[in-house]
């Protein structure tokens, strides 16, 4: 006979009666009881809880008072124990976090794993820590599995939680994503996996979600109607052995389950085995759901069970700011759910009087004078086991009376926030929203308006049908109760990391840690005593998110120095980023070098991905040893590419190199850029026949294959590479794509194998070719990209394109031209001011010159009588050449030309010279300003 075999034959009665004869609600019903009477018989005290539920935060700081136990078991990730003497250094809430940046044991994609328990004020957890840390004497145990076991036992997704719903605004997004795509691990999580039964209570309950439903149901009768301990413990346990036996046989969920109450109880017998602990001296914290369980190791006498060992990855632990949002969105609560579960905790305490354990030093929650509480005497007498349930579910709810003056500051205050953020609210508004509250009570069968009847009446008198801000009434709402309140770690939680990195920008006196955007001005030349802070912050630019350090003023690039900066610095409201680089190293200068060295090493690493590196070597870490090094692993990777498409991106970057280690005093060209030169010469030149013919190679590919042997070609012939390796890949080159063909003659230019005029020939043939004039745009397209390998090409690409607008039909050339603007968007930026440039000396100045204007290349132009006229007796250049005659002397000298520069006289051999080259004649004049 038990105490409970009363309610057992009545639950059964109704079973039949309801059933009409034996089936399976019977078993069900019975099992429920039983379930109860087990745990409830348990040597060790069973604690069930909710998590973030104010009843069983009251519940809890009750019965420590009581019992006073001297050892506390607590459902929490064992590795997990030594973060929680930290808490007493910040702010709640926080979550407990392991993290793992490189695994060993699990998928490769899975990286980085991390894992989080977020504690808040108003959780049983809370008060069973704050007790177990301040009370001497009192020894408290994380006994759930470890972290490395969250993984090992369950596949990732089906442990995370996808947040639901969009952000109002970027402020209100901020605390929902300080949790990022972390694993969550709460203490009681108490909700029906039977989403049929979920739907039916909340149908029959008359309300929106899960959380007003638990609210309503279990949180008001458990918490406001001051049920004894007894009673809290017997319905805790009830609810979860209804919904584990209403679960659906998710055979993964059944296992992960099971496995982690077969490790709490093996790993509380172990500690009650080696520390001599009396069981009734002890409390085990746990999830109602756990409380019902049925698997053989259950209880101190249960059977043994073996824990498999750990994997091989390293796991770092650290403390990160935590939210009521957050929460609400890594397990699926109803928003604001958190922020009214914390008020109704202050509330509760007020109205009850009971005082709630805290830990000393706390920072942001209330002081409250600190209760003298000692470790109760080895002794105790057990409890007897009685019937509370029968009459705790026979009793109507009490219903609590209107607190009108209560609704009646929320219906002003609404009105208030809602006329500060745009809204056309009025005293009006504020009764109807009074009188809206009480009538959605009394139709959901409440006496008393909860916050949830409150917003929903709000919202239906206030917002009506349109925004005017960016937060809508029902955000306001949850201000207005609470708001999002979001913790802070405090200094001495920190990392090493972080406490250096607040260190240094102290400096700058702004305060890091401010929740708000601080503005952070630096006169570098009045105040050189900064540039470390300015080097520490560019360092933190490049390793976080973009919002966290962001420059307004000032730019770091190679070669250049800022004067004066300007940032906008929010770490102290994304504290989570800065704790996180805390885990992969003691300073950031460390973490940058390692991220850096892993990029280049790693297996997908590229020769422009290790260029990049080197660049940010040279700009954060100004390490000559380490800068090498990457260079070393950059000409490596690119002896080993059998492609080219990253070629423009290596060709961008190796000519910015170049030009920072050609200028200033950098000592010359390091060992590794002349490398990198050989190296790629002969590479290119190797792979440029098959570029030229493969259809996967596109022509900006090409163009920067060539751009990389003509601008390199002297550097690499000084350093002992054959030009005639150049020539005869050239020459072996056989294209068929227009774009590539043109790329050829370019190059042949290039290499004088085919003259200007003659390339002038080539493109008059193309336009007056009926057959050819739909591909034109290609061709155009190649002589465009060829600005790259051989830009002395500019001008005789701006004469093409005149001509190709000029000749060109219209069904020809109008689809193009969208084409053309997006090609040189996308792949040629950097060439449409040089075309505009080139385009803006040969065209006239003005409309009333284009009328008599005359094309430099129309057969009308007398082109060489006008080249030869630029420098005779008298003209610009022949001073020009008068003026300097050493230079023209020895270039003459080289061309084998004789003659005078005193006077130039058309027809003479040097004005022939110059006539035939007279736009390179024409450019220099002009950028020497003659």
């Amino acid at each position: 006979m038990t105490a409970f075999d009363p309610l057992r034959d009545q639950l059964l009665e109704a079973a039949a009666e309801f059933a009409g004869g034996p089936g399976d609600l019977d078993g069900i019903l019975a099992g429920i009881v039983t379930d109860v009477d087990r745990a409830l018989r348990e040597p060790l005290e069973i604690f069930p809880v909710c998590h973030h539920s104010p009843a069983s935060a009251l519940a809890m700081a009750r019965r420590l008072r009581e019992k006073r136990p001297q050892v506390v078991y607590l459902e929490l990730c064992e590795d997990l124990r030594p973060l929680l003497d930290e808490l007493r250094n910040c702010k709640l809430p926080v979550a407990v976090q392991a993290f793992a940046s490189e695994v060993d044991g699990f998928p490769p994609d899975w990286s980085p794993l991390s894992v989080v328990a977020p504690i808040t004020e108003a959780s049983a957890e809370y008060q069973a820590i704050a007790y177990a840390l301040d009370t001497p004497g009192v020894e408290l145990v994380c006994v759930d599995r470890s972290t490395d076991h969250v993984f090992q036992w369950s596949p990732r997704a089906e442990e995370t939680t996808t947040q639901d719903g969009d952000a109002d605004s970027e402020d209100d997004a901020e605390g929902k994503d300080l949790h990022g795509d972390a694993v969550g691990v709460e203490i009681g999580d108490l909700r029906p996996r039977f989403g049929q039964l979920e739907a039916y209570l909340l149908h029959h309950g008359k309300v929106r979600h899960w959380s007003e439903w638990w609210d309503q149901y279990v949180e008001q009768p458990l918490g406001s109607t001051g049920a004894d301990h007894a009673t809290y413990r017997q319905v805790m346990v009830l609810i979860g052995s209804l919904f584990r036996r209403l679960a659906p046989g998710d055979p993964s969920r059944v296992t992960v389950d099971e496995d982690r109450e077969r490790y709490m109880w093996t790993r509380m017998r172990e500690h009650l085995a080696s520390s001599g602990v009396d069981p009734s001296q002890a409390l085990y914290v746990c999830g109602a759901f756990h409380a019902a369980s049925h698997v053989p190791e259950f209880g101190l006498t249960g059977s043994d069970w073996e824990i498999s060992p750990r994997s091989a990855t390293k796991w770092l632990y650290g403390l990160i700011p935590s939210s009521h949002s957050a929460i609400e969105a890594q397990f699926g609560l109803a928003s604001g759910s958190v922020s009214i579960a914390a008020a109704t905790w202050a509330k509760s305490l007020t109205r009850t009087g009971v005082k709630p354990f805290q830990l000393q030093g706390q920072t942001g929650t209330r002081k409250r004078a600190a209760a003298k509480t000692t470790v109760a005497p080895p002794a105790a007498v057990a409890e007897p086991v009685t019937d509370k349930l029968t009459k705790f579910l026979a009793s109507p709810p009490r219903l609590d009376g209107l607190d009108e003056a209560e609704l009646l500051g929320w219906s002003v205050e609404i009105v208030r926030l809602a006329r500060r953020h745009g809204y056309l609210a009025s005293t009006a508004d504020a009764i109807a929203v009074f009188e809206t509250s009480i009538l959605l009570a009394g139709m959901r069968n409440r006496a008393r308006p909860t916050p949830y009847d409150f917003a929903d009446a709000a919202v239906t008198c206030i917002e009506k049908e349109a925004v005017p801000g960016r937060r809508d009434v029902r955000r306001l709402c949850e201000i207005m109760l609470g708001g999002d309140r979001i913790g802070q770690v405090g200094y001495d939680a920190l990392p090493p990391l972080a406490r250096d990195v607040y260190d240094r920008l102290e400096p700058l006196k702004v305060n890091v840690e401010a929740r708000t955007i601080q503005r952070a001005l630096l006169d570098l030349k009045a105040q050189p005593e900064l540039v470390p802070c300015s080097d520490l912050l560019w360092v933190l630019r490049r390793l976080m998110p973009p919002d966290v350090v962001r420059p307004i003023m000032g730019e770091r690039t190679l070669g250049r120095k800022s004067i004066q900066e300007s940032w906008d610095l929010a770490i102290g409201r994304s504290q989570r980023y800065l704790i996180e680089l805390g885990y992969e190293g003691i300073t950031v200068e460390q973490v940058l070098e390692q991220r850096l060295r892993r990029e280049v090493w790693a297996p997908s690493a590229t020769a422009a991905g290790a260029l990049t590196a080197v660049e940010d070597s040279l700009l954060y870490l100004r390490s000559r040893r380490f800068t090498d090094e990457l260079g070393a692993r950059a000409v490596e990777l690119l002896a080993a590419e059998r492609t080219v498409d990253e070629a423009p991106e290596v060709l961008q970057r190796i000519r910015r190199l170049l030009a920072y280690y050609r200028s200033g005093e950098r000592g010359g060209l390091p060992g590794w850029c002349e490398d990198f030169v050989k190296t790629g010469y002969a590479h290119y030149c190797t792979l440029l026949p098959t570029a030229f013919v493969e259809d996967e190679t596109g022509v900006r590919q090409v163009a920067a294959m060539l751009g990389f042997l003509f601008g390199m070609e002297n550097l690499a012939l000084s350093l002992g590479c054959d030009r005639a390796q150049l020539e005869i890949s050239v020459q072996q080159s056989h294209p068929e794509a227009p774009a590539k063909v043109a790329l050829l003659w370019a190059a042949h230019h290039q290499l004088g194998l085919l003259p200007l005029a003659r390339l002038r020939e080539r493109v008059d043939e193309l336009l007056g070719n009926p057959m050819v004039l739909p591909a034109m745009p290609q061709y155009v397209s190649g002589f465009l990209q060829a600005l790259v390998p051989v830009p002395g090409l500019t001008s005789f690409v701006v004469e093409m394109l005149s001509k190709a607008f000029a000749q060109l039909p219209d069904p020809v050339l109008l689809p193009w031209l969208p084409q053309l603007i997006k090609t040189l968007k996308e792949q040629a930026p950097e060439l449409v001011p040089v075309l505009v440039r080139e385009a803006g000396r040969t065209f006239p100045g003005s409309l009333p010159e284009l009328d008599s204007w005359t094309p430099p290349w129309s057969p009308d132009a007398a082109a060489p009588a006008a080249a030869a006229g630029v420098v005779v007796s008298g003209g610009p250049v022949a001073r020009l050449l008068a003026e300097h005659p050493e230079p023209t002397d020895a270039v003459a000298g080289l061309l084998g030309v004789t003659g005078s520069w005193g006077v130039l006289d058309a027809g003479s051999p040097v004005a022939d010279l110059l006539g035939a080259y007279g736009e390179t004649t024409e450019a220099v004049a002009e950028l020497l300003s003659v």
